[in-house]
């Protein structure tokens, strides 16, 4: 029987209003409609504290970095929203980041989820950019610091407090089908990259 690949979704606010919640949400359910497994994680169910080796050391890995982890490792691919803090990723997605990548079983080499993952990022914000910032910044951290594939493809949606409907769905048709071509392209990257 072929392989499904399955998605994860989420984004990087826990705050309940989040444009990029919103967004997150969006794409898995873009995602179910076009007959792909999809998961919404909220980061909000995976509070850590700040990382600190020292902490590291003395406690290990906080339990939620490991069930993140976790989680991550039966997706194929994975769809970000980051939202835009002072031209930056906001320090709960980068944190959670950080300590996720510091899970390794015995005998993995290091970053081996991000490694073994295909990427997507999507950012929306109240400003006219859209979140191109936090764009730049979540892509050199996915790519360089924990060595990802990151689809070129990217999506910035500015003005978010009115870019949603009612149904969450984004008023302006030329962003909501280039999110469904994001999502469908995650899709393909990832059946190509576990070999489905």
């Amino acid at each position: 029987m072929p392989h499904r690949q399955k998605l994860l979704f989420f984004a990087g606010s826990a705050r309940e209003g989040s444009h990029n919640k919103k967004l997150a949400r969006l794409a898995a359910q873009i995602a179910e409609a076009n007959g792909i497994a999809a998961t919404f994680a909220d980061l909000g169910d995976y509070p850590m504290p700040l990382y600190d080796g020292d902490l590291e050391r003395g406690d290990g890995v906080p339990e939620n970095a490991r069930k993140l982890r976790a989680l991550m490792e039966v997706h194929d691919g994975i769809l970000i929203a980051a939202p835009e803090y002072n031209a930056s990723i906001t320090p709960l997605l980068k944190n959670t980041l950080d300590w996720v990548s510091r899970v390794r079983f015995e005998g993995e080499p290091p970053l081996q989820v991000f490694k073994t993952r295909v990427f997507a990022i999507v950012s929306a914000s109240p400003g006219r950019f859209g979140g191109m910032r936090a764009l730049l910044a979540l892509r050199q951290v996915l790519a360089v610091g924990l060595q990802a594939l990151v689809l070129p493809d990217q999506l910035s949606v500015p003005y978010a407090a009115d870019a949603f409907d009612e149904k969450g769905h984004l008023k302006d048709k030329a962003l909501q089908e280039q999110l469904k071509g994001i999502v469908g392209r995650l899709a393909r990257a990832a059946r190509v990259l576990h070999g489905a």
